[in-house]
């Protein structure tokens, strides 16, 4: 008994036939196919959420600056003396309302090797953070 195992063992080939790997191979390929495309997504809104989070920071800090000063920032160089963190590859533009009731912040991505899917607004007279795509604060 133990002769025809060790028998059996010694005449058996080890390792895999080409049609084993191939199909390895193409299942991992179909999982690659369908993990890439997923992934870029996922990067593109943590771009995008990364820049409504610096908006947000930004207008509280502009918010607070009126609170202790009773105006808002007049230009975009005050605004910028506020010094609101935010991440350096995304650009934030200020404008003041007439009638300084309120104000705008526009940001954007200043990186092409990761860029946003749009540019994002907040108006602090339409109550905040408008939908992607608003480029320009009425």
């Amino acid at each position: 008994m133990i002769a025809r195992i060790r028998k059996s063992i010694e005449e058996k080939d080890q390792g895999f036939t080409l049609i084993e790997l191939l199909v390895v191979m193409i299942i991992i390929g179909i999982l690659a196919a369908i993990a890439i495309p997923v992934f870029l997504n996922q990067r593109k809104s943590a771009v995008d959420a990364s820049m409504k989070s610096d908006l947000r920071t930004a207008a509280t800090a502009v918010e607070t600056n009126f609170v202790d000063k009773q105006a808002y920032p007049a230009d975009n160089a005050a605004f910028l003396a506020l010094n609101a963190t935010k991440d350096p590859q995304t650009t934030i533009a200020y404008t003041l309302d007439s009638g300084a009731t309120g104000f705008c912040l526009i940001a954007s991505r200043a990186s092409a090797a990761q860029p946003g899917t749009q540019a994002w607004a907040y108006d602090s007279d339409k109550g905040g953070l408008q939908p992607s795509g608003t480029s320009v604060c009425s």
